[in-house]
This record gives C-alpha cells, sequence and structure tokens, in this order.
C-alpha cells in the first residue's frame, strides 16, 4: 500500500543549524495498518507525516502510495489519496460554514464539480448516518455554522470529513493532543470507530503513551530521525508503558525523553524511568 524507502530529510543544509530529520526510513505500510507513532523530542514524527503527504519534499529515496511514485509530487497531487488531520481542531473545517457545508465540501473531494446544488435531498441524509455513528448529535445539527461548535466536536466533524472518500491512508497528526481528557477520549473512540468500520489504512502520531498501545495494530518508535522499534499487535498487546520505555532504551540506548509524553503521563512516566534527573537532563 505505502513503502518509504531510505528516506532522508535534512533541514538547513551546510549550516550550524543542520538538522536530520529523518535518517534512511524504510516503513511499509501494508492496507489495514493503524499504526501508532511516538518518539522523543525531535524524533522527527511529524517530519515522517509531512514527507508522506508532500508538505515537506524528502532529500533522497522514494515514496510509493498505491503503487504510484509520489516522491515528487507536491501536495496537491497527493491530496485525493490521504486523508489529514492535525493537531489544531480549527484547521480542519471551515468557521464560518454549516456542519452539511463542509461535509458536502469532502464529499466532492477529488470529484468533478459542476453549478448544481453541493448539499442536495439525498447527500442531506447521507450526511445524517455518517454523523450519527460519532455519537455526539451533530446529524441534527446540519444547518449549525461550525465555529460554534467545541473543540472536540469540530476535530470528530474533520474526521468524518477525511473519511468521507476512503482516503488511501489517514495520517493523524497527535489529532487529540489539543483537548481536554473527555473530549481526546470522544474523539478517539471516534477515530477507532471509524477506521474499523471503513478498513483504513491510519498512521497516527500520539504522545499519549497509554493511547499508543490501546490503540492500532503496530507501533512505532522513533528516535533522532530512525525508526528504533517496530512492534506488532501480538507484542503490543503484552507491554505495559514501563516495559515499553524499557524496550525504548535498549533499542536507542537513550532514556525516552518526550516533554508532553511526560505531562500526560504523570508521575507514573517518571516512576517507569531508572534516573529522573538524566531526563530532566535531555529536556
Amino acid at each position: 500500500m505505502i513503502r518509504l524507502s531510505n528516506v532522508f530529510k535534512v533541514f538547513f543544509p551546510d549550516t550550524p543549524n543542520e538538522v536530520c530529520a529523518l535518517q534512511n526510513i524504510n516503513l511499509h505500510i501494508r492496507p489495514g495498518d493503524f499504526i501508532t507513532v511516538i518518539g522523543s523530542n525531535g524524533a522527527g514524527k511529524s517530519t515522517l507525516l509531512k514527507v508522506i503527504s508532500g508538505e515537506e519534499m524528502v532529500d533522497e529515496g522514494s515514496i510509493i502510495i498505491a503503487g504510484r511514485d509520489v516522491t515528487a509530487c507536491p501536495e496537491h497531487l497527493r491530496a485525493a489519496d490521504l486523508g489529514k488531520i492535525a493537531q489544531n481542531p480549527l484547521s480542519g473545517t471551515a468557521a464560518e460554514m454549516t456542519i452539511e457545508e463542509n461535509l458536502a465540501l469532502a464529499y466532492l473531494r477529488g470529484k468533478k464539480r459542476g453549478l448544481g446544488l453541493a448539499v442536495t435531498g439525498n447527500r442531506r441524509k447521507y450526511f445524517q448516518e455518517v454523523l450519527a455513528e460519532t455519537g455526539l448529535g451533530l446529524e441534527k445539527r446540519l444547518q449549525t455554522p461550525v465555529g460554534t461548535l467545541s473543540g472536540g466536536q469540530r476535530q470528530a466533524l474533520a474526521l468524518v470529513m477525511a473519511t468521507l472518500a476512503l482516503p488511501k491512508l489517514l495520517l493523524l497528526d497527535e489529532h487529540t493532543a489539543a483537548l481536554d481528557p473527555q473530549a481526546a477520549q470522544q474523539v478517539m473512540e471516534t477515530t477507532a470507530c471509524l477506521v474499523k468500520a471503513k478498513s483504513l489504512t491510519t498512521l497516527m502520531i500520539t504522545h499519549n503513551l497509554e493511547q499508543a498501545l490501546s490503540y492500532g495494530n503496530r507501533l512505532i518508535m522513533m528516535h533522532q530521525g530512525r525508526i528504533v522499534l517496530d512492534i506488532a499487535q501480538e507484542e503490543k498487546s503484552l507491554l505495559s508503558v514501563p516495559q515499553l520505555l524499557k524496550r525504548f532504551t535498549q533499542a536507542s540506548g537513550a532514556v525516552f525523553a518526550d516533554d508532553r509524553a511526560l505531562l500526560e503521563n504523570g508521575g507514573n512516566l517518571f516512576t517507569s524511568i531508572p534516573s529522573v534527573n538524566n531526563v530532566r537532563d535531555k529536556i
């Protein structure tokens, strides 16, 4: 389905600020994979999603999506194959437009457009059906301006929009990080429901280690631009957070240090790491 081969990405090359964000990344994403991605600060997680989507171009290597080499394709030429949700709930929807108008835009994505109505009676019925699956009651508020929704509701709507056209790959870049815990849990449940119901191939970055273990059939850990662990479902289901951190240290030779992960997991994460001072030195 999706294959990255020998991918390198360097920012600010040949300057004192040079950073090798991705180093020799080789990744095969199989149809139906739901991969969670975690890693230490500056590991290259977001850059990985950006080179797949075309927001950033690779310096070396190749990217294949559904049998098509998209390595040199800009972002807009990959958009029809990809669905993407960013961290900011405000970025995936148009605030001034209604819920049904936002959904109509997503529905028509990649299709030929004429002068007909974007929201028809049949489409409105379909929108109600897909929104009902989220359990948020949005199917009863189709004429509501999206700007009046809560962050969690907007992110759930963005998820429905991103998956409406059945993308070949769904990219989730910390899509629950800006939400309160209750809303984040609700959005994750919606995510899992949509991914399963539509058999979507998914790549999800998260700073929540419990979330990374609970969702998906594969877990990837990154460090300094490299993939240091690729754990299958059978092994992942048996791991606790402390065991996962131990595996990371064994594979990378470093202590896991991620600011947001430390905050989200609180004291539980600190007690699972041998040297708290070492972690703080790396932050």
